[in-house]
């Protein structure tokens, strides 16, 4: 192969790690963000705006091409920062993870 489609090809892996590792960390996120909306005091618009980026991640019509998941993650991150300032300003913390026991 060529130099350039060399570096065509490793631009488009930098990019598909960087979007599997965003993936990654919004799969935490959500994790969180689902045991935040179970505890009581989050106003429900917060929660709308939630579910409502989350349908917009799974809806086939997008913004941008589905390859560029920039959109979807552009648009859950701001769902996921409405939700933890609707926390921080209701005073709602997630509920404590039990400790796991010592293996013998």
């Amino acid at each position: 192969m060529r130099t350039e489609m060399w570096m065509v090809v490793a631009v488009l892996a930098v990019l598909i790690a960087a979007t599997l590792v965003m993936a990654g960390v919004l799969l935490v996120r959500l994790v969180r963000a689902r045991r935040l909306l179970r505890h009581a005091g989050i106003p429900v618009e917060n929660k709308v705006v939630f579910w409502g980026a989350l349908i917009y991640l799974a809806c086939p019509v997008d913004l941008l091409p589905d390859p560029v998941l920039l959109d979807d993650i552009g648009v859950l991150l701001l769902a996921l920062r409405s939700l933890q300032s609707a926390v921080d300003s209701a005073g709602a913390r997630p509920p404590a993870l039990k400790p796991r026991p010592p293996r013998a």
